[in-house]
């Protein structure tokens, strides 16, 4: 139970999402730097193929590519009020899987107490 796929997944979870709030840190850090263009994170959809073909999913922070919006004239293309809301979704999302990783050792720690 303690290395078991549910948690495997979470782990995995928690490091794509504090990559995607790292990257979106640098974004708003380079908002005014000439020719910067913004980074985006992209786990899910490795993490999404690994379960759906039965395999348990490799903890990595997934891949980071730069974004293809259009820039302003300066060549920068990071939005500040996009970034502003990705990192809210981000952090809320990475509150959540921490819930469920304390969930599933809470179950743990109940049944170790039980026997």
């Amino acid at each position: 139970m303690i290395g078991d796929v549910t948690m495997t997944t979470l782990h995995a979870a928690l490091s794509g999402l504090a990559q995607r709030q790292r990257v979106t840190n640098d974004n708003i850090s380079n908002i005014n730097t000439p020719g910067f263009l913004a980074g985006r994170t992209d786990f899910e959809s490795t993490l999404r193929s690994e379960l759906h073909a039965g395999r348990t999913p490799s903890v990595t922070g997934g891949s980071v590519a730069r974004s293809l919006e259009p820039t302003n004239t300066n060549g920068n293309n990071v939005n500040l009020d996009s970034e502003t809301v990705l990192a809210t979704e981000t952090g809320l999302r990475y509150q959540l899987a921490l819930n469920a990783l304390d969930g599933k050792y809470g179950l743990l720690r109940s049944s170790l107490r039980t026997q």
